[in-house]
């Protein structure tokens, strides 16, 4: 009795394919890449479409009966938007809010009412905050000025530099892996040391271009290459070790996950409080997100609330660590096995 030979699963296989008319095989490619395309549109444009204020944590501080009175109002004119906590002070509002405590904040007396916002934290935050105080100031019969607390640099007023850092962010920890995999393949050793070596160079380049040619970044250089360097290596090691672990299909999910997931939940123009619940928070346990925030920390707010963002990162950059140094002892061992 003859065995199996290696062509008969591949003729099966063909076999079955000519059984399928084309017209039927036409209609099915079809549907599956029309359905791609349904779940590329949902990914990209949805988490935009149906972003907005929600539950966005906000100071009221003045006058007591004046911020009885705002706060009825804001209530009035964006219901579910803002998370109230009171303030005793302008000053401490502002602190606050430097601190990232809050997103922004109402000082309400008889004579007006000013908006405090952090233009550099999030300017469709800080443009619908100062839209919902209009309402406000209508509803009480008074005038509304708005105090930037923490503002974007002068050559870069719409903070467009940093929101633009998810697509160079997602291909500087894609690309690199490929490189150094097609030049150093029997070297996991040099590989690293590559990827190690772009992720602190990447970082240093795209703060200089923030700094030096957009403008967008003024006196925290460095603090912002090492959140960009972090970001990096935060996708570099953990596809790596994708691809140690699981080979080319690791690293294929994994860069598909970062670029058609992490990259539209990551919320680097608006932050991750900007987006729908549950998508933002997604977002910032990725490493898009997560260096995002991390760099909007460094660049504009001195490092405040830039913990977490360490942290998920970091933890990533362990994780890839861990994979590769599995898929490295499991090819050892395959490679002692005699045959």
């Amino acid at each position: 009795m003859s065995s199996p030979t290696a062509t008969e699963p591949r003729a099966t296989e063909s076999s079955v394919r000519r059984s399928i008319p084309p017209l039927a095989q036409l209609a099915g490619l079809t549907a599956a890449l029309g359905a791609i395309l349904i779940a590329l549109l949902a990914l990209f444009i949805l988490p935009s479409l149906k972003s907005g204020a929600h539950d966005l944590p906000l100071g009221i501080a003045g006058d007591p009966a004046a911020v009885t009175q705002a706060k009825a109002a804001l209530e009035s004119a964006a219901p579910g938007a803002y998370a109230v906590e009171l303030f005793s002070s302008a000053d401490d509002l502002d602190g606050a809010i430097a601190d990232r405590t809050v997103h922004g904040g109402l000082v309400a007396g008889p004579q007006g009412l000013e908006v405090h916002v952090a233009s550099a934290g999030s300017t469709a935050i800080s443009g619908s905050l100062t839209a919902t105080a209009q309402g406000v100031g209508r509803a009480m019969a008074l005038p509304v000025s708005v105090s930037d607390v923490v503002p974007l640099p002068e050559d870069d007023p719409t903070g467009i530099g940093i929101g633009g850092l998810a697509f160079p962010l997602v291909f500087g920890g894609i690309v690199p892996v490929v490189a150094f995999r097609s030049i150093f393949k029997n070297s996991d050793r040099w590989k690293l040391a590559g990827l190690t070596s772009f992720a602190v160079i990447g970082g240093v380049i795209v703060a200089a271009v923030l700094r030096f040619w957009f403008g967008s970044i003024t006196d925290s250089f460095w603090p912002v290459a090492g959140s960009m360097a972090l970001g990096i290596a935060a996708l570099a090691i953990p596809l790596a070790g994708l691809q140690q672990a699981l080979g080319a299909k690791g690293f294929t999910i994994g860069a598909a996950s970062m670029m058609f997931l992490g990259n539209p939940l990551a919320g680097i123009a608006t932050t991750g409080a900007w987006l729908p619940s549950g998508l933002g928070d997604l977002g910032q346990l990725l490493p898009p997100g997560a260096a995002g925030a991390l760099v909007r920390s460094t660049a504009y707010f001195d490092g405040a609330g830039s913990l977490g963002a360490t942290l998920t990162l970091t933890g990533w950059i362990v994780a890839g660590g861990v994979l590769h140094a599995m898929g490295t002892r499991r090819a050892a061992r395959r490679e002692t096995i005699p045959a």
